[in-house]
């Protein structure tokens, strides 16, 4: 049985997910992509178009007008087009009213992210509880299937944590979700998705350690792993969103959260902070007009949806698991890798937008073939994993799973030290020149550049020996 769709957004991530909603149309039917600007609609119905890939050339892919702020609305554009699941990759602003219209309605809603107020960054843990679980009763008393968190992290992840729960252990120790993208955009600096939701996730750490919550600064405890396909990166201890349901959800007695991040971008995030050009909260100039620091920052950097064409590298999302099975100590890494250049072939997007944009696809196919129409409000680890995981092996997100030797050299160590200590080891180094700004962005410069100062200084001192002489 078809179930229609209807995409709120029109970003980059909603780009991915019509793409793959199309692809996929004999299971989901017609098509509606909406968002308040109707120009980002249609240039994706374009692209889907030219690259052919409407499988059921039967069905409906159409765009519409909307501000998914407005809940009356929002309620009508479901009813007129017939919509049975929801998906919404709009801001994490909009989830509360989209969630609501999905309540009147009775279509099944599937998010991405946490909700978030405008005014408030970074709120008490566990987030879940401040938004959307407050309304979980009156939605399980409707019979209305609501997925929560349900791109890649949160998401997949969760589904991997329950993966673990099922399949490989009896007691889970330990989860580290890791998130690092070793790909190349050529940009001097941007964020992979809006960077006003990315700067607002780094204020403060918030993580679950020893069944507590604990809070950390900011890109203090830093660690590097090898990572299976990109080898060494860095990795630094961050709140995000899984934590906030898995905590509840997974008995595990610490699960934390590490994102990638080079020398570079934790030096232009640093000054940006210090100098106050990520406050969410508006200031008054000397004109007597009100900006959001925040907001002139994300409309200075590069569109995401732009750094696609020339994207090159890799992004290796997964999680590291510790525990026991049948009596002995297990160690498993289950972990996805997707190309950037592959992605943007496929259906024209980078890879970070791609790995957030098919799982909440995958989610709505469940939905439409019962198997997930649960008619109630879950988040993704509550659910079976193993359907999931299957078609996102079958539509672009294959999943991998490594048996890692118990406290050998390819173990992932993310117990947390004093913090003192971790400091002493999370600095940033970034060589820069006002001439040439890339220069940051490109090791191999630096080093020839120390390599002729090396020669240049070594040289000096043999004629200086030779004088001598």
């Amino acid at each position: 049985m078809q179930k229609n769709v209807l995409i709120i957004g029109a970003g980059g991530v909603a780009h991915v997910a019509a793409h793959k909603a199309a692809m996929n149309n004999d299971v989901l039917g017609d098509i509606c992509i909406a968002s308040r600007t109707l120009d980002k609609c249609d240039a994706i119905i374009e692209s889907i178009s030219r690259m052919g890939h409407l499988k059921d050339k039967s069905r409906r892919l159409y765009s519409a007008q909307l501000d998914a702020l407005d809940i009356p609305a929002t309620v009508e554009l479901i009813r007129t087009t017939n919509s049975d699941i929801v998906i919404n990759l709009g801001s994490a602003f909009l989830n509360m009213s989209v969630l609501e219209a999905c309540m009147e309605t009775g279509a099944a809603y599937i998010d991405t992210a946490i909700h978030e107020d405008p005014d408030k960054v970074c709120e008490e843990p566990p987030w879940y509880a401040n938004y959307e679980w407050k309304r979980k009763e009156r939605c399980d008393q409707k019979g209305v299937t609501a997925i929560l968190g349900a791109g890649f992290d949160p998401g997949v992840v969760n589904a991997y944590c329950a993966l673990a729960v099922k399949r490989y252990f009896d007691t889970v120790d330990t989860i580290d979700i890791l998130d690092v993208n070793a790909g190349s955009h050529g940009r001097y600096f941007s964020t992979n998705f809006d960077p006003e939701i990315n700067f607002r996730e780094f204020v403060k750490v918030w993580t679950w350690i020893d069944r507590q919550w604990k809070e950390f600064p900011t890109h203090s405890v830093k660690r590097i792993y090898d990572f299976p396909v990109v080898g060494k990166q860095p990795v630094y201890l961050n709140g995000h969103d899984e934590l906030h349901s898995l905590f509840k959800n997974i008995d595990a007695n610490s699960i934390r959260f590490w994102m990638g991040f080079g020398d570079h971008y934790i030096n232009v995030f640093t000054v940006l902070r210090t100098l106050g050009f990520l406050d969410h909260l508006p200031v008054t100039l000397t004109t007597g007009q009100e900006v959001v620091p925040l907001k002139v920052v994300k409309a200075l950097l590069p569109d995401p949806m732009t750094l696609a064409p020339g994207y090159t590298g890799n992004t290796c999302i997964g999680n590291f698991v510790k525990g026991w099975k049948d009596g002995k100590k297990r160690e498993v890494l289950i972990f996805q890798v997707s190309d950037h250049k592959k992605c943007f072939e496929e259906v024209e997007s980078q890879g970070i937008s791609y790995t957030a944009g098919v799982p909440p696809v995958a989610a709505a196919m469940l939905v439409a073939s019962g198997e997930w129409d649960v008619k109630k409000m879950v988040n993704v680890e509550e659910l079976d994993p193993e359907p999931f995981i299957a078609i996102l092996d079958r539509i672009g997100l294959p999943t991998e799973v490594l048996e890692i030797k118990p406290d050998s050299k390819h173990s992932f160590n993310g117990t947390v030290r004093e913090l003192e200590e971790e400091l002493a080891d999370s600095t940033a180094t970034v060589t820069v020149s006002a001439a040439n700004p890339m220069i940051a962005l490109d090791p191999t410069k630096q080093g020839k550049v120390k390599q002729r100062k090396d020669k240049s200084e070594s040289g000096k001192e043999k004629k200086s020996e030779k004088k001598k002489k």
